[in-house]
């Protein structure tokens, strides 16, 4: 492109500025590193005279920031120039970097500032700036730094202006040389070749760029819709729908650094923020989560906050799957440990739901919950009923007063309920301990008499409970027994002590159920001890009076710790539930599973009912600044999980009890809750399907929806639309962006190639014409549809390509394998969230007859992946459903 004599100095001078500031800003970055990393003495004395271990916190955080910002400045000093017109005509001129600016640079603004989305507005808006007033950008120029062996430069920078539109500079640096060499010349031949070198060098318009290594864009300036939702306030629910390209996860991440970035707080947002760390002693700047469906993803994902100067440990970005397994185990005691643990075994293939579980699960969790919450109740009432009519006049008395207060309660408000009970906590705890003392002395003098008659007697016991414990067939616990020891909920788990505590509790057990007039469960661990013990525990008489007093001290019990109670004991109440829903053909399967299979769902519900029941009663400030009491303290374990912000990226994925509990890791105070997604995106058969699932969450939640898509190009874009409508999707507003070459090139097709050498062969040399057109191998994709398919194909399409030294590898399970440049094979299943320059998608009809539910999905999905060059085969024929979209293809790229 050639540029008019006045347009060229204009440009000249641009780049001269900006590669000025580059130096300056990068020495000055360069200087302050030095000088963190060399206190000298007087500073290090000052940090050790402070007592405030607060304080000195803050000063580690804040000197850790301003180092890591130093570090980032250093390789790249600012991502835009803007050029402004204030109300005086007067212009100003502003460079915006990624992260917090250095000192002594005076027109330096970090992008999550307010100045910074300057960087972000088209030229010809109008802006505010505070202390300056209303401004008109003139000028923009988004830069790419990149520091060369003789200096700075800008690679493919973007500029625009009211007079001169958009246009794309190769390299600043050459501009420059280009214009500092210039002079007449009479060798015809040279000046023609160096005006050449120009023209190339400035291209009208923007120009695409390849992608040539894998993961995830870096887009440094988010456009004028992504920059106006980044900026929203830290307390909101928010939700990004947009289709595959359009920067939702750049957003969301954007997004999550500014708001850890107390700097940039507002006012309010800042009191709100120290408030919450003050009352949990917490960092803020450590205070987030967020979630990914996938553990490829998750990968791509922390290399993306890198580039944002945002740590990212694993225990910040989790996938829900581990993050649930977690809180099932170690949190929450759901699931069976080889320390003890809960009663069920999560298993993936468990086949213990109907298809109207997964299928309708906000109407599947209501159920469940509705029904634990009133049987918690009417356990509660019947308990304090049975108390009320004891012969003993005290315990009639108390059991009178508890009546009274469950005759009020309301399961849809059980923290009024809870509070209530708190006041007869203090005299229940006196009565159970008497009742209590008198029946474990009982139990003792069995056990004493059986030692008298054997020493060997517990070691004999140990052995076989040893013996239970190895058995994988065994019940940890009765779900008919809902009154099991609470008080040795913390007994040892080894050695004689911890013998005495089960064989008691076993005695316990068979006395509580004879007197409830119910067997006791053969297949149980108590069982299995009774019938082991024969006629070494209770007699008869005795084990009427223990059991009737182990009664009194259930239902006492049951008012000793109710909170405690209450949350503990849901998943026994979901077993028990889902018993009874079994029998009456609801939600599960009449067969097919063992009482302790817990399928990954089923999980999630549990979850749920258990951190929305705290989160209820941590919503009472009294009961929060009570949180040490022992009434309360069990809420801790949730209280603890709360984090200021929770992040999910391919909400869609998840399903609307998924999003229900992760949304109940967000600060109560706070409420931040942020996620992005696409429904027509969405790869799990129980993943959100609507707006409404999402809003079953956050009723309030705010919407945002975003059209711009910045990857792919228009003839793949179109096909991406065309796949939505034929498989009866929902079709989007989809716009490409303005003054950037999007035409590409059309998708190719190879049918009827049931062999795998014939596709192999289509596919070599369909890779061979992208090298041929770019000059480089671009990042290239080949989806399988399944993980048997990865390795094979892999190495045959290795060797196909050997004599152009082509690597390709296999990356099983989504595991990133090999080198930027290299050509990869995946499971279609573990590619959401990334993009290529070109994408393979093998057996297309093949994967419709696999899948057929998601089909539709894995379809968009795949082929949205690809930014320029896309292939499908077919074993067959394209399936019908989509053989409309036929005349879309070419069979190779030559045509």
């Amino acid at each position: 492109m050639n540029l008019p004599q006045q347009s060229k100095h204009y440009v000249e001078q641009i780049a001269k500025d900006a590669l000025d500031q580059f130096e300056k800003v990068s020495t000055a970055a360069k200087t302050a590193i030095f000088n963190a990393l060399n206190l000298g003495t007087d500073a290090l004395a000052a940090v050790n005279t402070m007592t405030d271990g607060s304080a000195l916190q803050r000063l580690g955080q804040i000197s850790q920031a301003n180092l890591e910002s130093y570090q980032i400045l250093a390789r790249e000093p600012a991502i835009a120039r803007v050029a402004v017109l204030d109300e005086d005509g007067r212009q100003r001129v502003y460079y915006i970097c990624r992260t917090t600016p250095i000192t002594g640079v005076s027109n330096l603004a970090s992008y999550r500032a307010p100045v910074g989305r300057l960087a972000s507005l088209p030229v010809g808006t109008e802006f505010s700036i505070p202390n300056v007033g209303i401004v008109e950008v003139v000028g923009r120029t988004q830069l790419r730094p990149s520091h060369l062996a003789e200096g700075w430069d800008s690679r493919d920078t973007i500029i625009e202006a009211d007079d001169l539109g958009s246009f794309t500079i190769e390299s600043l640096r050459s501009l420059l040389y280009k214009a500092a060499g210039e002079e007449v010349t009479e060798d015809r031949l040279k000046q023609l070749l160096a005006e050449e070198s120009e023209t190339a060098n400035i291209i009208e318009g923007v120009r695409r760029s390849v992608i040539t290594k894998m993961g995830l864009r870096d887009q440094p300036i988010l456009d004028q819709y992504q920059d106006e939702i980044f900026r929203l306030p830290l307390d909101q629910r928010l939700l990004i729908l947009g289709p595959p390209g359009t920067g939702k996860t750049t957003t969301l991440i954007r997004r999550l650094g500014q708001k850890l970035d107390i700097a940039f707080l507002e006012e309010e947002e800042l009191r709100t923020v120290e408030s919450v760390t003050s009352a949990t002693g917490g960092s803020h700047a450590n205070s987030w989560v967020m979630f990914t469906p996938t553990e490829l993803l998750k990968q791509y994902l922390k290399e993306a906050f890198a580039r944002e100067g945002v740590p990212a440990p694993d225990m910040r970005i989790r996938t829900w799957a581990d993050y649930r397994r977690e809180l099932g185990r170690s949190t929450f005691g759901v699931l069976r440990t080889a320390s003890g643990g809960g009663a069920f075994v999560l298993k993936e293939a468990a086949e213990t739901l109907l298809p109207e579980a997964s299928d309708t699960p906000i109407k599947w969790f209501e159920d469940f919950d509705a029904w634990q919450k009133t049987t918690f109740i009417n356990d509660l009432r019947q308990a304090a009923a049975g108390l009320s009519e004891n012969s003993s006049s005290n315990i009639a008395s108390v059991g009178r007063r508890l009546v009274e207060t469950l005759d009020r309660a309301n399961t849809n408000n059980l923290a009024t309920t809870f509070s209530a009970l708190i006041g007869e906590v203090s005299g229940i705890q006196s009565l159970v301990t008497g009742l209590k003392e008198a029946t474990d002395e009982k139990i003792k003098g069995v056990l004493n008499l059986q030692l008298s008659r054997d020493m060997g007697f517990i070691d004999s016991l140990a052995k076989f409970i040893d013996g239970l414990q190895k058995a994988p067939d065994i019940d940890a616990e009765d779900p008919d027994d809902l009154d099991a020891d609470e008080e040795e909920a913390t007994s040892p788990r080894t050695g004689r002590t911890a013998t005495v505590t089960t064989y008691m509790q076993a005695v316990r057990a068979q006395a509580r159920t004879q007197a409830r007039k119910r067997p006791l469960g053969k297949n149980t661990r108590n069982g299995k001890i009774i019938e082991w013990l024969g006629d070494r525990g209770l007699g008869e008489s005795d084990r009427a009076e223990v059991g009737a007093s182990l009664l009194i001290q259930a239902s006492a019990r049951r008012f000793t710790n109710p909170v405690k109670r209450y949350l503990d004991a849901i998943p026994r109440r979901y077993r028990a539930y889902r018993r009874l829903r079994q029998e009456e053909g609801r939600w599960y399967r009449k067969d097919g599973f063992n009482p302790t299979d817990l399928h990954p769902l089923e999980l999630d519900a549990i979850l749920l009912g258990i951190l929305r029941g705290a989160n209820e009663l941590l919503s009472r400030a009294t009961i929060v600044r009570d949180i040490d009491l022992p009434v309360w303290s069990s809420l801790k374990p949730v209280l603890d999980l709360h984090k200021n912000q929770v992040v999910v990226d391919e909400a869609t994925d998840f399903s609307p009890i998924q999003l229900a509990c992760m949304a109940a890791l967000a600060n109560p105070k706070i409420q931040s809750f942020f996620a992005c997604g696409d429904f027509n995106q969405r790869l799990t058969t129980w993943g959100s399907r609507s707006i409404d699932d999402v809003k079953w969450v956050f009723p309030e939640i705010d919407i945002k929806e975003i059209t711009v898509s910045y990857r792919q190009s228009r003839k793949l874009n179109d096909l991406a639309r065309a796949i939505i409508v034929a498989t009866s999707g929902t079709d989007s507003d989809v716009m490409l962006p303005a003054h950037v070459d999007n035409e590409g090139v059309p998708p190719t097709l190879l049918e009827n190639a049931p062999e795998q050498t014939e596709v192999v062969d289509w596919m070599a040399q369909r890779i061979r014409e992208i090298e041929q057109f770019l000059e480089q191998m671009p990042s290239i994709a080949v989806f399988v549809e399944s993980e048997a398919e990865v390795q094979p194909l892999a190495d045959a399409l290795n060797k196909a390509l050997a004599a152009e030294n082509a690597q390709v590898v296999a990356c099983p399970k989504g595991q990133v394998m090999g080198q930027d440049n290299d050509v990869r094979v995946f499971d279609v299943q573990h590619i959401k969230g990334l993009e290529f320059e070109a994408v393979f998608f093998v057996g297309v009809d093949r994967l419709a007859s696999i899948h057929p539910q998601l089909f539709d999905k894995y379809l968009y999905v795949g082929t949205t992946r690809a930014a320029t060059y896309l292939g499908w085969t077919c074993d067959q024929a394209i399936p019908e459903k989509i053989a409309s979209l036929r005349p879309m293809f070419k069979m190779n790229w030559q045509q």
